[in-house]
């Protein structure tokens, strides 16, 4: 069935563990474009063996270097993903025939998440996210760590082309990406001039664990679930924690021009780690 052409957009930084399987599982794309920012393992070799057209950039922000890697791309719609997700058989079935004849500007996707050492339960609560869109009528928005695409026209979701995150192996892997996250946030709070700090860090991390352990149905996916919704609500308190240090001391801390380091390049978009 004739479709429109579509690039295969991804940015990375050591993404070797992960970027194998996600190139492998679009290779349907007609154009794959790797946007590497020094990588020192071997990302660009793997890249290489999948014919992707590869370009190293320095990283400046998330928002930044997605959008220069979409701007490279040889055709107009762009499947954006990060190295350690993947699209299986039924999701690019989905693509595929919503690309044959296009009645939106962009689609939203399911992402199904590793939660440690288990993938997210099918019947809890699966966030979409806009990956699968005409570059022509979108642009990367400028938010310093949660980055992501912006249309200016309709925009649908495609519920059974579902996508797989595999971002966060272990706790550990998570909570560092919860600090790095939080302190990139910082500058971005503080000039909101967020109100009542206090009863946000006081009220919020609980109200949040119960939407994502009841409500979004975490409970189904046992101890991972748990534990997954504990550290989001950490990652509350944090976040909000390091504005109060920060107006504490007077003027924006060194936190407040942190940018998250490549450690954290992974979850970006993810609706669970960005309550407002």
């Amino acid at each position: 069935m004739p479709r429109e052409k579509l690039a295969l957009v991804v940015t990375t930084f050591n993404s070797a563990a992960t970027l194998g399987r996600c190139l492998a599982s679009a290779a349907f794309a007609d154009d794959i474009v790797v946007l590497d920012s020094g990588s020192t393992d071997a990302t660009r070799e793997i890249a290489a063996r999948h014919g992707a057209r590869i370009f190293v950039e320095p990283f400046h922000d998330y928002s930044t270097q997605k959008q220069s890697a979409i701007d490279k791309a040889a055709h107009d719609w762009v499947l954006l993903l990060d190295a350690d997700e993947f699209v299986p058989p039924r999701a690019r079935i989905e693509i595929e025939r919503a690309l044959s004849r296009p009645e939106a500007v962009g689609y939203r996707l399911p992402r199904r998440e590793q939660m440690f050492w288990t993938l997210q339960h099918r019947w809890s609560r699966i966030n979409t996210h806009l990956r699968l869109f005409d570059r022509r009528r979108a642009r990367m928005n400028a938010a310093r760590v949660h980055a992501a695409p912006q249309t200016d026209g309709p925009v649908r979701t495609l519920r059974r082309a579902v996508f797989v995150h595999c971002g966060e192996p272990d706790i550990a892997t998570k909570v560092a990406k919860i600090n790095a996250y939080s302190s990139g946030l910082v500058a971005d709070k503080l000039r909101q001039r967020k109100r009542f700090l206090g009863v946000r860090m006081v009220l919020y991390p609980p109200l949040f664990f119960l939407r994502q352990y009841l409500f979004k149905r975490y409970f189904l996916n046992g101890w991972a679930g748990f534990i997954s919704a504990a550290t989001g609500a950490y990652y509350v308190f944090l976040k909000y924690a390091k504005v109060y240090e920060a107006r504490r001391a007077g003027a924006p801390s060194r936190l407040a021009h942190q940018a998250p380091g490549h450690a954290a390049d992974q979850d970006r978009g993810a609706d669970e780690h960005r309550p407002q």
